[in-house]
Order: structure tokens, then C-alpha cells, then sequence
């Protein structure tokens, strides 16, 4: 029964009694009356018993997987995806995904995903026409809880301390945890400004061993061509966008400005400007002395309001194709229970906002000339010429595994150059408009081969980062 219930991601090898306990919520999910959502602190136990009681009233549109490692209390981290394909990626529908409860005392997050996928569940049933086209278009993946030993720990002190439960189980800050791939692209910014992308080939040491949590999540990343994603936080309330590391060190107050900073705070803002008050420029600091981001839209690039090394955002952005950005979600961390219904309705629209935004800039597919075959881990390659002014935004994507490829971009004109090893590279100009909760313009290319003497050999100056070569990079851990 457990393998219809939940999708494995990878081959992990589980405690027998993590099998069990879920084996159990499964068996209860069937053999009960499917329950109402309730606003509540669901504790882990419960938090499992809504995705599987999800899972079973919206089998058609919903798969579950679990990732490749369980916490260090072997806590499994669970995943519920939305789609009308749920169990495969489908070219030219991007992937989304939310990741909550990364810090365990920050609940907030968790009990909004949660009650997001209920929302997603029930409005598709209800033939709500937005979440109709957003789930038809587009595949989201819900990880309500990535640290559920910090959670219990936060929860057991009463959920009043500002640092219990913050980190895992063995003690460490799972936002500082990922490897520092901000290091890598500010070296290469001197030096190599040509690998701006996919780098985790270039990783030659970490700064501490690479938690589990942290590494299933790595993992996930690596092996899901994600588009746009969110980690949800708490302790202020302002939506954080790359780069959140500093150049120069612990810069305060440097703003580290990302290739693409416009398009970052697109992003930002289309949470921001959606949400209840986060861009009110009216509204109270969380506190005394701390920053208005009211006052600023609701947004803050991560460096100038205080930089942070080894975080999951710029990973994300770094490591694959996906773009990233951390949603603080309110002043508390442990917000009150019977505030919770009022944050889903502030947070509701905000959160279905952004994920739309898989869907701005270009997309396509990339083809062989000759064979038609998609062509995977081909580089798109953009110069912004908007009003007549060259300005090329040096991070490149690339292509996925049936040679679809996705860029966001904001409003504007563009040089879009595909290239491939052992091809002519094509370059088209588009104009991008970005339509209220439209799909992103489709830009196919077919690159023409090189034909080259059979005696003919060449070193390649470059090795092409893929997702898949920076999954195996993983084993090093």
C-alpha cells in the first residue's frame, strides 16, 4: 500500500520504523472519513496524515515522493506535487516548488503549505478556473517541513525561544549548511566570467559536513528542473533576493547585485505587492530599530540587510537553473495558533502569485537540425537591448531533459543566443510581455551541427554543468 501512497525519490534506505509510521497514516488515511482542514500546529505525525489525506482526495492531480534522506531523527521529508501529469515532468511546464519549516522554531510556513495544498485540492475539485490553469500548466511541489526535528524541539520548549529548535538535530543552521557557491561566482566574476552558472563541478571544499537534510534537498534540486522556487521563514516580513551573500566579506549594507537583480525583484514584488501589507510602506517594523521594508516595497536584496554564506536561495540559483527567493513571513516565529487562518488569507493570493511567475520571460525547446532530437544542456545566453542599450545578464540557463528550456525575464527586448558543443549557435531577438498569469512566450531553436573530418579532434575548453553531472558531484558528500 505505502508504495501506491507515496513516490520514492532516488533509492533511500529508511529506519523500518519511518516505513511503518507511514504505513500506518496511509492505512488510516483509507480506512477513515477524510477529515476537514483545521488551522492548527499540526505536529509531525498530523502533518503526514494531511498530505496523505490530500493524496487521497485529489489522486488524479497529486504524487507524493520522499527524499533521498530523513532527518537525523529519521523524521521522513515528504513532498506532494500538483499536476495534471503529477509523476512526470512534461516539456514546456515548468516546475515550482515552496520549502518551508527550514528553520524548525519558523512555523508559520508550514502550516500555509499545508493548507495550500488543501486550497489547490479542493478549488480544482470545485472547478475554481485559476487553479484549474495553474495546475494544468504548471508542476508544483509542496515540502511543508524540511527541518521536523527542529520543529519537535521548538515545540516541546513551548515555542518561545527565538533560537531553540532553529536548527537540526545535530545542531547546525541548515541555511548556512549548503555549499558556498557565492564564493565560487565572485572568483569567477574576476576571472572566468564565462562559468556563471550550474557550479557545482567547481566545488573543491566545503565548510562543514553537509547535513542530511541539507543534502536531500541538494538532491532534489539536482535531479527536478525547477523553474522558480520560495523557502518560507519568519522574524520579519519581506521577501529576500539574491545574492545573499556579500563580495567583500561581511559587508553591512553592500547590496550584492545579482545578473539578474531585475528580474529578482520581479519576484519579490509579485509576492510583496500581493500580499497584505508587506509593501505597506505604512506599517510597523517587526521592531524597535529594526528596518521598514515597508517603506522599501517590501523587498530587501539579501547582502544589504545582512549576508549570509552557504544559504539555500543562492544555491538554488548557482547550482541549477531555478530561481530563487526567501519569503519572511511575519515578526513572530512561532506564530500564535489562532492566528493562523488570518496569515492564510494574508499570504493566500501572494502565495499563488508566485508561482505564476514560473511563467514570465521565454521558454521552448531546443532541437538537432539534422536528427530533430532535443538537445540537453544546451546554454541560453541573453543580452537585454532594451531601448538600444547592450546589457548581456551573465547567467546562463540550460536545457533540460527533452531540450525544453525556460528563462525568466522581465518586460523588455532581448538577444537570445542557444549553443551547444559541436553546433552553430542561433541568436533571435524577442520581446517579452509579460501578461497577467499568461505562459511565457515560446522561442524554439534547431542548432545546425558542425560538420567536422572524421580525423578531426578537439579538447573541449569547457565542461557543460548539467543537473545530472552535478547530481553526481552529490557523492562526495
Amino acid at each position: 500500500m505505502i508504495n501506491k501512497q507515496i513516490q520514492m525519490f532516488g533509492s533511500p534506505v529508511a529506519p523500518v520504523w519511518a516505513l511503518l509510521w507511514l504505513v500506518v497514516f496511509a492505512i488510516n488515511a483509507n480506512s477513515t472519513e477524510l477529515k476537514e482542514f483545521q488551522f492548527k500546529h499540526h505536529n509531525n505525525e498530523e502533518m503526514y496524515d494531511v498530505i496523505l489525506q490530500i493524496r487521497e482526495k485529489c489522486p488524479s492531480i497529486t504524487s507524493l515522493y520522499r527524499l533521498s534522506e530523513d532527518s537525523v531523527e529519521g523524521r521522513p521529508l515528504l513532498v506532494v506535487v500538483f499536476s495534471i501529469h503529477p509523476n512526470y515532468h512534461k516539456p514546456l511546464d515548468p516546475e515550482f516548488k515552496y520549502i518551508a519549516n527550514m528553520h524548525g522554531n519558523e512555523v508559520l510556513g508550514r502550516e500555509l503549505l499545508l493548507k495550500l495544498a488543501d486550497y489547490i485540492c479542493e478549488e480544482y475539485k470545485a472547478g475554481n478556473e485559476e487553479i484549474v490553469k495553474l495546475i494544468t500548466k504548471t508542476r508544483i511541489h509542496l515540502m511543508p517541513s524540511m527541518n521536523p526535528d527542529g520543529w519537535q524541539r521548538s515545540t516541546d520548549d513551548g515555542g518561545s525561544n527565538y533560537l531553540i529548535g532553529r536548527d537540526n538535530a545535530e545542531g547546525v543552521d541548515l541555511n548556512r549548511n549548503f555549499p558556498d557557491l557565492d564564493r565560487i561566482v565572485f572568483d569567477n566574476e574576476a576571472y572566468y566570467k564565462d562559468i556563471n552558472n550550474h557550479l557545482m563541478q567547481m566545488v573543491d571544499h566545503l565548510a562543514q559536513p553537509v547535513q542530511p537534510e541539507t543534502k536531500a534537498v541538494m538532491q532534489m534540486i539536482m535531479s527536478i528542473p525547477f523553474v522558480a522556487s520560495a523557502n518560507l521563514h519568519g522574524g520579519d516580513l519581506v521577501a529576500n533576493y539574491p545574492y545573499d551573500a556579500s563580495r567583500y566579506g561581511n559587508v553591512q549594507g553592500e547590496y550584492a547585485t545579482s545578473p539578474d537583480d531585475e528580474t529578482f525583484k520581479w519576484l519579490a514584488l509579485s509576492y510583496a505587492n500581493y500580499h497584505a501589507d508587506m509593501a505597506n510602506p505604512n506599517r510597523m517594523p517587526c521592531r524597535g530599530g529594526d528596518k521598514n521594508f515597508g517603506k522599501e516595497g517590501g523587498i530587501t536584496n539579501g547582502a544589504k540587510w545582512y549576508s549570509v554564506r552557504g544559504g539555500m536561495q543562492d544555491f538554488n540559483y548557482l547550482s541549477s537553473n531555478d530561481f530563487e527567493i526567501t519569503l519572511e513571513l511575519g515578526c513572530d516565529k512561532y506564530t500564535k495558533e489562532s492566528e493562523l487562518e488570518k496569515e492564510w488569507n494574508r499570504n493566500k493570493n501572494a502565495l499563488i502569485n508566485l508561482i505564476w511567475q514560473s511563467h514570465i520571460g521565454i521558454k521552448g525547446i531546443i532541437k538537432d537540425a539534422v536528427t530533430l532530437k532535443p538537445l540537453v544542456n544546451a546554454f541560453i545566453k541573453v543580452v537585454n537591448v532594451t531601448n538600444g542599450q547592450l546589457s548581456p545578464i551573465l547567467h546562463d540557463v540550460t536545457s533540460v531533459q527533452d531540450g525544453d528550456y525556460y528563462r525568466l525575464l522581465t518586460d523588455g527586448d532581448y538577444h537570445v543566443t542557444a549553443s551547444m558543443d559541436g553546433y552553430l549557435s542561433s541568436t533571435k531577438l524577442v520581446t517579452v510581455e509579460n501578461k497577467y498569469h499568461n505562459e511565457a512566450k515560446i522561442m524554439n531553436f534547431t542548432l545546425q551541427p558542425i560538420i567536422l573530418p572524421s580525423n578531426y579532434s578537439k579538447k573541449r575548453k569547457r565542461f557543460a554543468y548539467s543537473n545530472s553531472n552535478n547530481a553526481n558531484k552529490l557523492q562526495m558528500f
